[in-house]
C-alpha cells in the first residue's frame, strides 16, 4: 500500500481506507467495542461521569447517552447533592433532535448519584462501572484524589479525564477532551500511549477523536485560547471596545471570542481560557501570559459584553494603517503560537490544521493561513509582533518550524490518496469545499497519475469529514464584488471535476456520511459511479442561498440520465431539499444500501465488475430541457426570480455541447453571484455580517 501522506485514520489505529472497500466494512463496529469495553450484552458495565452537572459533564453525558442507548450502557451522572440540574437543562436538546419518546427513552438510561467527593455512594457498585469520564474542576490534587477513589472500588476500570490543559503525565489518567461548543461539538483531543477502544469507541458512535501528543493545554486551546489573548491585549494597548474587536477579528480570522466566551457561560469560559492560559505561561513564557482583564474575569465571572452596551449606536472603521497593526497582533501571536505546536508536533499537521476549524469556527485552519503566507512571510509577521509586544520574543517562538509545511504532509491538509498498485482512493477530510480543498485534490489526481493508476475510489476520510456540506461560501465573498473571481472559481472547481471523469478508466464517487450537498454532489456526479450509503441524505440547496451551482450541477446530472428522470432533477434543483440515497438511485445516483452493501459495490465497479449496474454514459451534445420553474413542494423561502435564473442555466448549459458548457455555466454562475439578488440571500447577509466593521 502507497500513501499520499499518513491517513489521519492511522493514528487512531485504523487500516487504510481502502481497506474498507477491499473489505466490504469497517474495522470495528460500535457494537464489538461497547462488548469490549462494558462488557457482553446481558451483563454490560456502565459509563460513570463525574461533575455530571457542569457544562462540560452534562454535555458529554447527553451526547454519549444518546448514542450507547441503543446497546443499553446505563450512564451514571455523578456529583454533589447542591450542584445545579446541569443534565436537566440538556432534556429540551434531548427533545428537539430525537422528539419526546425518543428523549424519554434516552433519559431512561440515566442514573444520577450524589457523593461528598471524599467516598463513592454504595449504590455504584450494583452498576458495575466499567469507564470513567471524569469532568470535576481543574484542580490537579482534587482530580488525582478522584481516580485514586475510583481505582480503591474498581481497579480494573478505564478513566479518561476532560481536563482543559493538565497533561496526562500529571493526571496519572488518559485524557478524552471535548472541544466546544460541549453539547453539539463532536470532536476529542485524546492522549493515551498507544490507540484503544475507547478512542476507537467515539470513532464508531460517528465522532471525531483527534489524538494528540502529552503536553500542556490541547491544540485547540491553544488556538482559541491564544485568540482571546491577543484580542485582550489588543484592547490594553488601544483601549478599543471588546465588540469593536470581535468585529475586527471575525473578518480577519472568523470567531467572535469575547463573546463566545459569554454564549458558552462567561464564568465557566473565563476560568478555563484563563486556566489554559496560566499554565502555558508557566510552561512556555511571556507569549501565553493572562492580561490583567483576563485576571479579573477569571475572578469575576463578568460578561465581555455588558448588557446595555452602544454597540448600535457607536460604530467607526479603523483607517488602514491602524488596521494592518490590528491584523500584526492577531496574526503575529497567532502565528507564534502555531510555531509552539509544529515544534513540539503536537499532532497530525491535518489535525492541527482541522482543529483550528472544526471547533474555534476559524474560516481556515491556521496551517493553511501559514501556507498560503508562505514561511517567510510568516516569520516577518510575528517579528513585527515582537516590535509591539517584545516580550513574546524571549521565549516559544520557532521560526524555523513552519518549513514543516513544505512537506507533503503540508501540502496534503486536506485531501490524500492512496493505492495498491491498481485501485486509488481519493479522501477528502473537509466538509465544505473551497480553493485549498480543489488545488489538494488536483495534486491528488496528479499523483494517482504518476503511480500509474486508472481506477479510483472519491469519499469523504471517514474521520474528519463525518458529511459533505457543499462550498465553503466565505470562498464566495470576492465574487459578490468582482464578476472575474466568481467566473475563476466556477470554471476552475469544474475544471477540476471534469478531472474525475476524463483522468481515469473507472471512477466511483462513495457516499458514506450523513449527506452530501450542493459543491460535494456536484463532484461526486462527475465520477463514473456514484454510490452511497441509503440513509445519507443528498441535495442540491444552493437556489436557497441563492446562488447557480457552480460546479455543473445545471447540465452534468442531466446528461447523464435519460429525459423520463429530468422532471426529478429539476424539483432537486427548484426546491432546494434534500432526499435520502434511496430515492435518488437509478437516476442521479447508481446505488443505494447498507453501508457494508455499498462498500461492496462500490469495491466491484471500480474492479470493472458492474453486477447489473450499467454505466451511464454522459451526453456530450446538446440537450432540450423544457422549462418549469414552480417547484412543486419546494422551500417557501426560494424567491421565483432565484428559481428563474437557476432554470435559466439549466436550459442554457444544456443547450450546448460539453465542451462549450463549462464556460456557459461558470458565466452565469458568476453573473449571478454579482448580482443584487445573491447580496440580499444568505451569502450577501453572512458577506456583510462579516466583512463589514
Amino acid at each position: 500500500m502507497k500513501f499520499l501522506r499518513q491517513p489521519t485514520l492511522n493514528t487512531l489505529g485504523i487500516e487504510s481506507t481502502l481497506g474498507f472497500f477491499k473489505n466490504g466494512r469497517l474495522p470495528y463496529t460500535a457494537e464489538s467495542l461497547v462488548d469490549s469495553i462494558f462488557g457482553p450484552a446481558g451483563n454490560r458495565g456502565s459509563l460513570v461521569i463525574s461533575g455530571a452537572n457542569g457544562i462540560v459533564g452534562a454535555g458529554k453525558a447527553m451526547q454519549l447517552g444518546s448514542r450507547l442507548a441503543p446497546y443499553g450502557v446505563t450512564i451514571v451522572g455523578l456529583d454533589f447533592p447542591g450542584a445545579a440540574d446541569g443534565i436537566g437543562r440538556q432534556y429540551p436538546g434531548l427533545q428537539r433532535a430525537f422528539g419526546e419518546e425518543g428523549a424519554n427513552r434516552i433519559m431512561s438510561n440515566f442514573v444520577r448519584l450524589s457523593y461528598d467527593g471524599k467516598a463513592l455512594p454504595a449504590a455504584l457498585k450494583q452498576f458495575n462501572p466499567k469507564f470513567l469520564l471524569e469532568a470535576i474542576p481543574e484542580i490537579l490534587p482534587v482530580k488525582r484524589a478522584h481516580y485514586e477513589l475510583f481505582r480503591r472500588s474498581f481497579p480494573e476500570i478505564e478513566i479518561r479525564s476532560v481536563t482543559s490543559g493538565f497533561p496526562s503525565s500529571e493526571l496519572g489518567v488518559g485524557v478524552a477532551h471535548p472541544s466546544f461548543p460541549h453539547e453539539i461539538n463532536k470532536v476529542w483531543e485524546t492522549i493515551e500511549e498507544k490507540p484503544t477502544d475507547i478512542t476507537r469507541l467515539l470513532w464508531a458512535l460517528g465522532m471525531v477523536p483527534v489524538p494528540t501528543t502529552d503536553n500542556w493545554s490541547f491544540i485547540l486551546d491553544v488556538l482559541f485560547c491564544g485568540v482571546t489573548l491577543a484580542a485582550s491585549r489588543y484592547h490594553n494597548a488601544t483601549n478599543m471596545p471588546y465588540w469593536k474587536i470581535d468585529k475586527y477579528v471575525r473578518r480577519l480570522l472568523g470567531p467572535n471570542p469575547f463573546r463566545a466566551h459569554d454564549a458558552i457561560g462567561a464564568k465557566g469560559a473565563n476560568f478555563l481560557t484563563w486556566s489554559c492560559l496560566h499554565h502555558l505561561a508557566k510552561q512556555y513564557g511571556e507569549l501565553f501570559e493572562p492580561t490583567p482583564d483576563l485576571d479579573e474575569r477569571m475572578a469575576t465571572g463578568q460578561d465581555w459584553y455588558p448588557l446595555n452596551h452602544f454597540r448600535p449606536l457607536v460604530n467607526w472603521s479603523m483607517a488602514a494603517e491602524e488596521e494592518k497593526e490590528f491584523n500584526v497582533w492577531m496574526l503575529g501571536a497567532i502565528l507564534q503560537m502555531s510555531s509552539l505546536l509544529l515544534h513540539e508536533k503536537r499532532g497530525h499537521l491535518s489535525h492541527i490544521n482541522a482543529m483550528g476549524e472544526l471547533c474555534a469556527q476559524f474560516r481556515r485552519g491556521v496551517l493553511s493561513w501559514i501556507r498560503e503566507l508562505g514561511a517567510d512571510e510568516s516569520r516577518r509577521i510575528v517579528e513585527a509582533y515582537h516590535k509591539l509586544h517584545p516580550e513574546a520574543a524571549k521565549s516559544c517562538w520557532y521560526p524555523e518550524s513552519f518549513s514543516a509545511l513544505e512537506s507533503v504532509e503540508g501540502q496534503q491538509l486536506y485531501v490524500n490518496a492512496e493505492h495498491d498498485g491498481n485501485v486509488g482512493v481519493i479522501t477528502i477530510g473537509r466538509e465544505s469545499y473551497n480553493s485549498d480543498v480543489d488545488a489538494e485534490l488536483n495534486r491528488a489526481i496528479d499523483w494517482l497519475a504518476a503511480q500509474g493508476i486508472r481506477r479510483v475510489i472519491l469519499t469523504g476520510d471517514f474521520h474528519l469529514a463525518t458529511q459533505l456540506v457543499g462550498a465553503d461560501t466565505s470562498d464566495f465573498f470576492p465574487a459578490l464584488e468582482n464578476r472575474d473571481r466568481g467566473f475563476e472559481i466556477s470554471r476552475n472547481w469544474s475544471r477540476t471535476a471534469r478531472r474525475l471523469d476524463s483522468d481515469f478508466e473507472t471512477s466511483v464517487g462513495f457516499i458514506g456520511g450523513k449527506r452530501c450537498l450542493g459543491g460535494f454532489l456536484e463532484l461526486m456526479m462527475h465520477c463514473h459511479y456514484v454510490v452511497a450509503a441509503e440513509d445519507a441524505q443528498v441535495g442540491m440547496p444552493e437556489v436557497t442561498l441563492p446562488v447557480i451551482p457552480g460546479m455543473e450541477g445545471c447540465h452534468w446530472a442531466f446528461r447523464k440520465t435519460d429525459a423520463s428522470h429530468w422532471p426529478k432533477l429539476i424539483q432537486l434543483l427548484m426546491s432546494g431539499t434534500m432526499i435520502s440515497a434511496s430515492q435518488a438511485q437509478g437516476w442521479l445516483l447508481d446505488y443505494a444500501g447498507s453501508l457494508e452493501e455499498s462498500l461492496s459495490v462500490a469495491w466491484k465497479l471500480v474492479m470493472g465488475e458492474a453486477g447489473g449496474i450499467p454505466r451511464r454514459q454522459t451526453e456530450r451534445n446538446a440537450l432540450t430541457i423544457p422549462v418549469q420553474t414552480n417547484g412543486a413542494g419546494a422551500n417557501a423561502g426560494v424567491s421565483d426570480d432565484a428559481r428563474r435564473a437557476m432554470m435559466e442555466t439549466v436550459r442554457k448549459s444544456c443547450a450546448c455541447t460539453i465542451e462549450e458548457a463549462i464556460d456557459v455555466q461558470a458565466k452565469m454562475s458568476a453573473d449571478f453571484m454579482s448580482s443584487e439578488l445573491c447580496r440580499r440571500g444568505k451569502i450577501g447577509q453572512e458577506f456583510g455580517k462579516v466583512m463589514s466593521v
